[in-house]
């Protein structure tokens, strides 16, 4: 059943990807850790973004364009959707807190277990109801479609992450319309996180935005590009809500790099090309090692698989010992520390994690899956 909360202001909760508090827990460089709690290309940057990033070094005494002119001009190529219908921001984050604020609904609706940002950006915008329905595994992480449309009735703006992070799970891209539709009929505006639709781009919605006057699409650069340093997201919207969102963006709020960087990104495909390959390899190779260690894993058609295990506490401790870092998802609303998110990362750092994991599981064999 869904869950109603008051809208708090607690305190930001634990996020992937933190390598720092890590390397100065352990003493070590930063480098080396292995980071397998952030879902980041494992290609990393491509060779023509560092080649650009450079290129771009000598405008950084000047300020940003505020309005990221090229970066959108790419946007619009690549999606269909006009530039003058998308915003960048600080990473997707940034974007997701606009939304809250320009929009100010008294009542919302979250799919979980979903990224807690949507949740905090609500509840620090002053929502009094936020509403979280839970994707269950009792459905192997799949959406009650039916549902989530029915709450929609009483809400008036719901999220939605697809593919969904931290499950893994993916709904088609007719699906996701049908709940678009009915999120319309409800006069419910819905915000479709797309931040990592790069690796599954046939599932994306975002060139339906200006036939949907409730609808929000965020995508992220920081996943499949591999900026995450570099903080670039952006979101596609209809001409109706188009002023809301302008009068609440805060100025030069996206650097010189990431724009330059995201621009350049977009247009390689011999980039997108290689991931795509290097996945479908590595991916191959995780669901063997996950099976071999009797790990529970869900279908996932991108960087990262959902693990539960009750071996996980001591596996997520005994690694971060050793400087490895797995996404704990006991912070997930629905989920417990069974579960860890698990990212794709190059085949030398997959194989030395279950060489670890082997290790780790020799040393403790009194903890037997079930």
């Amino acid at each position: 059943m869904p869950r109603k909360r008051c809208a708090t202001g607690q305190d930001r909760p634990r996020h992937g990807g933190n390598i720092y508090s890590l390397a100065a827990e352990l003493r070590i460089a930063q480098r080396k850790v292995l980071d397998f709690s952030a879902s980041v290309n494992p290609l990393g940057i491509s060779k023509k973004v560092k080649a650009e990033i450079r290129k771009a070094l000598k405008f950084l005494p000047a300020y940003p364009d505020p309005g990221c002119t090229l970066l959108r001009r790419q946007l619009s190529k690549k999606t269909g959707v006009p530039d003058k219908n998308i915003m960048c921001g600080n990473g997707s984050t940034e974007l997701i807190y606009l939304i809250a604020r320009a929009i100010k609904p008294a009542r919302a609706l979250i799919a979980v277990p979903a990224f807690s940002e949507y949740e905090r950006a609500l509840s620090i915008s002053g929502v009094k109801e936020i509403t979280l329905f839970p994707i269950e595994e009792k459905d192997n992480f799949v959406l009650n479609i039916e549902g989530f449309v029915r709450k929609m009735r009483d809400a008036d703006i719901a999220f939605l992450c697809n593919p969904n992070s931290p499950t893994g799970g993916v709904l088609s891209r007719d699906t996701v319309l049908s709940i678009v539709k009915q999120a319309a009929q409800c006069n419910c505006y819905i915000v479709v996180d797309e931040a990592f639709v790069d690796f599954v781009p046939q599932e994306s919605i975002s060139g339906e935005v200006c036939n949907n006057p409730g609808l929000l699409v965020l995508r992220s650069l920081t996943k499949f590009y591999a900026l995450s340093g570099l903080r670039l997201g952006a979101m596609f919207f209809h001409d109706d809500i188009s002023a809301a969102l302008a009068a609440n963006k805060e100025p030069w709020s996206v650097n010189t790099l990431a724009q330059r960087a995201g621009t350049t990104a977009l247009s390689d495909k011999a980039y997108e090309a290689e991931t795509f390959k290097y996945l479908r390899r590595e991916k191959e190779f995780m669901e063997k090692m996950l099976r071999k260690h009797e790990i529970r894993f869900y279908p996932s058609k991108i960087n990262f698989y959902l693990t539960r295990d009750e071996r996980a506490p001591v596996l997520w401790q005994e690694l971060r010992k050793r400087g490895i870092v797995l996404r704990d998802c006991s912070t997930f609303n629905g989920l417990n520390d069974n579960y860890l998110r698990i990212a794709v990362k190059t085949h030398r750092e997959n194989a030395l994690l279950f060489k670890n994991i082997s290790s780790i599981l020799r040393k403790n064999n009194h903890v037997t899956p079930k």
